[in-house]
């Protein structure tokens, strides 16, 4: 079985496109018909994310954490514990392509690093803020980003590395550090396409929107 391990903070303007991109990935004709499980786990939502999950075919758990460290290590333990050899992550606000399972599982590899692509950037983010982004971002095979957004790990290597750690921010760098220091084969791979989300509201701080932020502070 094979598990996709989605947070959700918040994000009912968003999540129904997330779980709709995520349902076409478990189907493909690529995964020879392995079953796949997806999980949504809520942390601390106040708005109307819990309905939204509640009307797909998904898994959920409620937890009041605002950690997503916290989150990810609880939706992990809850895919692994249900037999899932593969813990695909993304976010909420992020759609996965119809073969993202495929080409991560395709790679071979202990885990995958995938890339993003950027959504439609916000009217509030200047031309000037998207040309620095597109000169710092390395698009293609061989990069050395990590986005819990298109991260992918296999279940003995992720039990190898201790998990995801309880980190308000920055849990899937520290997972594939520790998967590097365990001497796990990782994938740093553009083939895996998530296209997320350009806001500036961060849901974690530190995370990737404060990332786009600061780009636009230095204009």
């Amino acid at each position: 079985m094979i598990g996709i391990l989605i947070p959700v903070h918040n994000e009912e303007t968003l999540l129904a496109d997330c779980l709709d991109a995520a349902l076409i990935a478990a189907r493909h004709p690529g995964l020879l018909g392995e079953p796949v499980q997806i999980l949504v786990v809520l942390d601390s939502c106040s708005d109307g994310s819990a309905a939204i999950a509640q009307a797909y075919p998904v898994q959920r758990l409620e937890l009041q954490a605002r950690n997503v460290g916290q989150v990810r290590g609880a939706g992990a333990r809850h895919l692994l514990n249900q037999g899932a050899r593969w813990i695909a992550c993304t976010d909420a606000d992020s759609r996965v392509a119809p073969d993202w399972l495929v080409a991560q599982l395709a790679l071979g590899s202990d885990a995958v690093c995938g890339t993003v692509t950027v959504d439609a950037w916000s009217e509030g983010f200047d031309p000037a803020a998207q040309i620095r982004y597109h000169q710092g971002y390395e698009a293609r095979d061989g990069h050395r980003h990590i986005h819990g957004a298109n991260l992918g790990v296999s279940a003995g290597a992720y039990i190898r590395a201790g998990g995801f750690e309880p980190l308000a921010c920055h849990e899937d760098v520290q997972l594939v550090r520790n998967l590097e220091r365990c001497g796990a084969s990782i994938a740093w791979s553009h083939g895996p396409q998530v296209v997320t989300s350009a806001r500036l509201e961060a849901r974690a701080e530190g995370g990737f929107g404060d990332y786009l932020k600061s780009l636009l502070q230095a204009s």
